[in-house]
């Protein structure tokens, strides 16, 4: 898979984004008279924009509905090459955004688990244990106050970045 530069998503494909974003089953014909085009089109760019990695359809769930109770930001000290610890961190199925970051902490992972000891067994056990972890500090999330995924949508609403 091709990574989308910031030219290959167009007016059209942001359009499609956003319309997608509300709703994730909208049919392809919907949205094609949303956006002016045809059915046909509108699968053609959604296929270009899940192969390109520009776009992903997926369920987004509540943790707390799941089972997973616990969720946490943990930031990495780490020395060598980042990317590389990066990798390992993306190998763990807790794991479900990483970052690399400039300043204080080297990278910023967001992790969900079921509880307090979970969290600490995988801080503990297996964030530390990766080689060139030097640091961690753990953020718990006490309460989940605003968590979109829209930027598509705000994108083609002002035809701009806010």
């Amino acid at each position: 898979m091709k990574p989308a530069s910031a030219g290959q998503v167009d007016d059209v494909s942001r359009a499609i984004i956003a319309q997608l974003q509300e709703d994730g089953r909208r049919p392809y014909a919907s949205i094609g008279k949303a956006v002016g085009l045809s059915e046909a089109a509108v699968r053609q760019r959604v296929q270009k924009l899940l192969d390109t990695d520009a776009m992903q359809i997926v369920a987004v769930t509540d943790p707390m509905q799941i089972g997973l109770a616990r969720q946490a930001m943990v930031a990495v000290s780490a020395t060598g090459d980042l990317e590389a610890v990066a990798a390992e961190l993306a190998g763990i199925d807790e794991v479900d955004y990483i970052v690399i970051t400039a300043g204080s902490f080297d990278l910023i992972v967001e992790v969900v688990v079921e509880d307090d000891a979970h969290l600490l067994r995988l801080v503990n056990g297996r964030i530390r244990a990766i080689a060139g972890v030097t640091r961690t500090e753990t953020f718990l999330y006490l309460k989940l106050v605003k968590q979109t995924y829209n930027w598509g949508a705000i994108y083609a609403r002002n035809g701009e970045r806010t």
